[in-house]
């Protein structure tokens, strides 16, 4: 009882809605930026419109592309929603709008999955049921009686929780042998930055990689704690800005260190977010009401909170349930928090073969794929899985010319010869020609198929 009750007054204590609403306006224009940003770039067009084929998510193959340009309405529906979440229009509507559009995108293609699109879908999702409206806000100007002041803690807790999962798993999975023991990939990737002037000699050397492999480890098992704490929340908050931006000046990984480094402003108290919150509302003639709703503590809101905690916390450890190495097979590896962990290529080239005879062809890979679907699929078992099936239903009772003979393939036999690096270790074979690539099945199972690292 006394754990309940603890759980209890630290999700129902009183608070200020100052740091939600700070939060709703800060994400909601980094949503707005990233969709602008995506469909300026002409990615719309180039990852979604123009592919014939898309790896798509275990259980979610009936989820497809719109025709042509129609790929552009959940784009606006995107942008019109982040405006509906800044403002505070409409909320309820718009944030399920974006929850939905922007997880119907991110279900498209799996060749695209981020850690931070799946650190969106997570927030748009747990701003559909946080009162985020409630004040300075298009839905409180038109509504008064849904002004408040104050706020029961549990959506500021559940904001910093989420925040401070993501750092943390991020920490936990740094804690291997490549890359502590060895500073892979740290140390194949700055070598990269050698002919920079003044400081790219000193980026080239091993003992810098260890350093920034040790430190960012540290960094992102203990951020979470520090910013947690009054006494050390501002510097923390100068090492999550440096952190971030040294990543986003040395690495090509989006928006993802401004996603982080605003995001964690979450962690502030109401006073650090009034001071700017109190400009703006006086930008915009804002007029507090004062609140009348008591806050009630509802059973059920614990145990969909208990419930929400423990898949997060479950699910980045599901790749416990495969053996050997999971950098190699990635059995487990998707939605974990894994960010920047690994450098993997491979090269796979295709076959389509008569069962009979074993005449084949070999397959042309970017006849069907886009590069980076191509860079994906090569070194990851499930999506070479994938293809194959997909050549296989493509050359299902069709005729295949060798020279002058022809050959009929009722149900083709599909193979593939792949071989892949991983952290700099010498190039492997990943999936041998041997493998009847149409027998296997696409499933949760262990693919004994994939054959083993060899260190």
């Amino acid at each position: 009882m006394g754990i309940r009750k603890r759980w209890s007054e630290l999700l129902f204590r009183e608070v200020s809605i100052t740091p939600l609403i700070a939060f709703r306006i800060v994400i909601g224009a980094l949503f707005l930026f990233s969709t602008l940003r995506f469909v300026s770039n002409g990615w719309v067009k180039q990852l979604y419109i123009d592919p014939p084929f898309h790896f798509s998510y275990l259980g979610f193959d009936w989820v497809h592309t719109l025709p042509g340009n129609w790929m552009y309405l959940p784009f606006i529906a995107l942008i019109l929603a982040s405006l509906g979440i800044i403002f505070g229009a409409f909320y309820r509507v718009s944030t399920i709008l974006f929850f939905l559009a922007f997880t119907y995108v991110e279900l498209l293609d799996k060749s695209y999955y981020l850690n931070h699109y799946y650190f969106v879908s997570i927030i748009a999702f747990l701003l559909i049921w946080l009162p985020a409206n409630a004040q300075f806000s298009f839905d409180a100007k038109r509504n008064p009686t849904i002004q408040r002041e104050t706020i029961p803690n549990w959506p500021i807790f559940l904001l910093r929780f989420q925040l401070g999962l993501v750092y943390c798993f991020a920490g936990i999975a740094k804690i291997n042998s490549d890359w502590l023991l060895e500073a892979q990939p740290l140390r194949m990737w700055l070598q990269a930055f050698r002919d920079l002037p003044l400081v790219g000699d000193l980026l080239a050397t091993s003992w810098v990689a260890f350093v920034f492999s040790w430190f960012s480890c540290f960094y992102d098992l203990t951020i979470p704690f520090f910013l947690s704490h009054s006494r050390t929340r501002n510097s923390a908050y100068f090492f999550v800005v440096v952190f971030h931006i040294l990543t986003w000046l040395l690495f090509p990984i989006g928006v993802f260190p401004w996603v982080m480094i605003f995001s964690t402003l979450i962690f502030f108290p109401a006073s650090f977010h009034e001071k700017w919150i109190s400009r703006l509302k006086k930008v915009f003639r804002w007029t507090n009401h004062a609140s009348t709703t008591s806050i009630s503590r509802s059973r059920i809101t614990i145990g969909l909170l208990s419930v929400f905690l423990i898949i997060q916390l479950v699910i980045p450890f599901r790749y416990l349930l495969y053996p050997e190495n999971l950098f190699w097979h990635e059995e487990g590896f998707r939605f974990s928090w894994r960010v920047m962990l690994m450098e993997k290529k491979g090269y796979a080239t295709f076959y389509v073969e008569d069962r009979n005879t074993r005449k084949s062809i070999e397959i042309t890979n970017s006849d069907y794929l886009t590069p980076q679907q191509i860079d994906q699929m090569s070194r990851q078992a499930d999506m070479i899985l994938q293809f194959a099936h997909f050549l296989g239903k493509k050359y299902q009772d069709t005729t295949l010319h060798f020279g002058s003979k022809s050959v009929h393939l009722l149900r083709p036999r599909v193979s593939a010869d792949v071989y892949v690096t991983l952290n700099g270790r010498p190039n492997q074979q990943f999936v041998s020609r041997e493998t009847d690539l149409m027998q296997e099945q696409y499933n949760l199972k262990h693919r004994t198929w994939i054959l083993p690292l060899k260190n």
